[in-house]
């Protein structure tokens, strides 16, 4: 893998024709090292975000060592590369023969239900074993998130009580966990969430030794900036310790976006220009799936030697395959004079970049290289520095 420093620097020396993945290690080091230092509690990375071997090795250097699975794909993918690690299979439905095979193969011993019926086949699957970490997920709001998960699991706090109490008769630890929704805009999420939790901990009258909070911290994009992980983190161990909960109760989290997304940028080239609309190398089949289906904005820029001289417009993407449906709406900010040939940027997607990636149509992704500056925003460097980048969006050699 080659290393270079910036974006400009790579397009202007390979002028490569596929897309090209950027990825910066430090980038990623720097997220793992904050929630290590800051959150007062255990950070699981939730793979799906980016299940990349190189970047999972990274975290645990900079020790998050513990990981949030959602499939019996994931449980081996980690066993395979970091056998040390722990795991937490959270996905609240799972297929019985996964549950039996992440338990006895791959030694997990956390798990998430919603129902009574996914609590009788853990039982069943691992032949009623007594060393189990349970955690019942509670349905809370997403009105404070930019993606809702807020439909498709989760138990209603009113209505927990029983399944609760008979968790508790089957877990060693028992847990209440939760998801805000991705891209939380503001730590209110965790706050009424929490406000939740110990409405559901009341009703049924159990002791409840693992909080974890799910996921749901944010990271910078266009139009959906955050500033500081601080006052989540604040906020959710305040309401954290006013819980009615073991005094031994642990603290965990799930953050995945907010640990990949500054790890990866992509380097596309326009193949033609039609008015405001421009058709690059890579879409929604590829790495820009969430700009293409959920309106999901990302950070651009020109890469050319000499600065244009023009105003930003606004644009729009087409991909390479031959679907309608392969076109991300934007806005993307760029020079007015962009022309076939050019090189973009495109930023932050360490997250559900790669993971999202087909190889539909015959189209895929080129070569993978390291950079050595900034990623194009960020939550864990001179955040002051990052408010004030400059307004016209192209770069100069």
């Amino acid at each position: 893998m080659h290393k270079h420093h910036n974006a400009l620097g790579l397009a202007a020396a390979l002028q490569p024709v596929l897309p090209v993945t950027l990825i910066r290690p430090h980038a990623a080091q720097r997220a793992a090292r904050f929630f290590v230092e800051k959150f007062q509690g255990s950070s699981f990375y939730a793979i799906k975000a980016n299940p990349s071997p190189d970047l999972l090795k990274l975290l645990w250097a900079e020790g998050v060592t513990n990981y949030d699975v959602a499939s019996i794909g994931e449980v081996r993918l980690v066993a395979t590369h970091l056998p040390e690690a722990k795991l937490a299979f959270m996905n609240p439905v799972k297929a019985e023969e996964a549950i039996r095979e992440a338990y006895f193969v791959h030694n997990v011993r956390i798990f998430s239900l919603d129902s009574m019926e996914e609590l009788e086949k853990i039982s069943r699957a691992t032949d009623n074993a007594t060393d189990l970490s349970l955690c019942v997920r509670l349905r809370v709001s997403s009105e404070y998130s930019e993606l809702s998960l807020a439909s498709k699991f989760g138990i209603e706090a009113d209505r927990a009580a029983d399944l609760l109490m008979a968790t508790r008769q089957v877990a060693d630890a028992l847990g209440i966990c939760f998801h805000v929704g991705s891209q939380a805009m503001t730590p209110k999420a965790y706050v009424k969430a929490m406000e939740q939790v110990r409405s559901a901990i009341v009703s049924a009258g159990v002791t409840v030794d693992i909080i974890d909070v799910g996921g749901g911290f944010p990271s910078c994009y266009p139009g959906r900036e955050a500033y500081d992980l601080q006052p989540y983190f604040d906020a959710i161990h305040a309401g954290f310790e006013e819980l009615p909960v073991s005094y031994s109760a642990e603290l965990w989290c799930e953050p995945g976006r907010a640990l990949s997304a500054e790890y990866s940028s992509l380097v596309v080239r326009v193949e033609r220009r039609r008015g405001d609309e421009l058709y690059i190398n890579d879409g929604a089949y590829g790495a820009l799936f969430d700009a293409a289906h959920v309106d999901w904005r990302f950070p651009v820029q020109l890469l050319r030697q000499q600065e244009s001289r023009t105003q930003d417009m606004a644009f729009s993407f087409y991909g390479p395959t031959c679907d309608d449906s392969d076109y991300m709406a934007g806005p993307f900010m760029l020079p007015a004079d962009v022309k076939v040939g050019d090189y973009i940027e495109i930023g932050m997607l360490g997250a559900y970049g790669c993971a999202m990636r087909t190889a539909f149509n015959g189209f895929g992704n080129g070569a993978t290289h390291i950079v050595t500056d900034e990623p194009m925003a960020t939550l864990y460097g001179d955040i002051e520095i990052a408010a004030k980048r400059p307004s016209s969006n192209v770069v100069k050699l």
